[in-house]
């Protein structure tokens, strides 16, 4: 069964569908995919835990309850930096959330209740 993966690394979020029974390492080759960074610059995390390249998804308790299309599991992504050779730590920047709605958007019964609440 599928996997739904959000990939994210600072402010960069990659979605990714998997299987379960995909190993670590075929995760990280999708990843070099799109990123062009090779599978041994990669550091994978879920759940502040690092995931073996030898071990699969499920391993890590990614499955289709835990990884829905609808909310899919956030796995964190640390690179190698070329200059020092060591991995960065991890930094994932928090999504931002929407602005709030302008009055001539809201339906009219939020409209009435906001004006007789202030």
């Amino acid at each position: 069964m599928d996997v739904f993966l959000m990939v994210r690394r600072k402010k960069i979020t990659i979605f990714i569908d998997a299987k379960e029974t995909t190993p670590v390492l075929e995760l990280k080759r999708m990843i070099e995919g799109i990123t062009k960074i090779s599978p041994e610059n990669q550091k994978l995390f879920y759940e502040d835990q690092i995931m073996e390249d030898k071990n699969t998804l499920a391993d890590y308790g990614l499955n289709t309850s835990t990884a829905k299309a609808q909310a899919p599991a956030t796995v964190g992504l640390a690179c190698r930096e070329p200059d020092t050779g060591k991995f960065e730590p991890l930094d994932i920047t928090p999504l931002s959330s929407p602005p709030e709605l302008p009055d001539v958007m809201k339906p009219p019964e939020t409209q009435a209740h906001e004006q007789a609440v202030a």
